[in-house]
């Protein structure tokens, strides 16, 4: 069974990798099988890493109006990737689960796991980011400090969503808990339910 400790170290590489060109430009090079979860995983986590570096170019105060909103439009399609992206591996536990009978007291989780790797990958890249915001050189006590204490907090939110993380997959695969989608239905990326895009046809 897939643990937290796998995802994690699979976004770190993935990570690591993105900043030896530390581009947005550049074409992701997945080290692992296509259709394996893996390569699933790295991905998922591609695609976070860049749109991270997205809204940091986007929140520059005297960025160009047409290459903010170029900029914006690469954001919500990189949203709608990520979130495919989720359901794609959501699929892969629905499959590892199928044959799994939950019992008759089974609850359902907040989340699935997929979201919870989501999640498991946005934290990975805040610790990154925070890290390297703890190695800058000219910054005085107080923003070390500052760091310091929210690196920490961090660090403890991954391993307590890491925990739950593999808690939730063996009450699943135990049938303690049912493992249930619902798939993300964002009416704006429809051009059939967002009344600005059907209405100018």
């Amino acid at each position: 069974m897939i643990t937290a400790s796998h995802c994690n170290n699979i976004f770190t590489n993935c990570i690591e990798q993105y900043h030896i060109n530390d581009t947005v430009d550049q074409k992701i090079v997945n080290p692992y099988l296509d259709r394996d979860i893996d390569h699933l995983l790295y991905q998922k986590c591609w695609i976070d890493t860049v749109q991270w570096h997205f809204e940091d170019l986007i929140r520059n105060p005297e960025i160009d109006p047409t290459k903010g909103m170029t900029l914006k439009r690469l954001i919500d399609v990189s949203n709608q990737h990520r979130t495919d992206m989720v359901e794609q591996i959501d699929d892969f536990f629905l499959s590892q689960f199928n044959e799994v009978r939950a019992d008759a007291q089974a609850t359902i989780n907040t989340e699935s796991p997929a979201w919870a790797i989501d999640r498991m990958s946005i934290l990975a890249l805040k610790i990154y980011h925070m890290q390297e915001q703890a190695a800058r050189k000219n910054v005085d006590d107080t923003h070390v400090h500052k760091i310091s204490v929210k690196l920490n907090i961090l660090k403890d939110q991954q391993q307590d969503l890491s925990t739950s993380f593999d808690e939730l997959l063996k009450d699943i695969s135990f049938g303690k808990r049912i493992m249930k989608v619902y798939r993300q239905m964002k009416l704006y990326n429809d051009p059939s339910t967002n009344p600005v895009l059907y209405k100018n046809k």
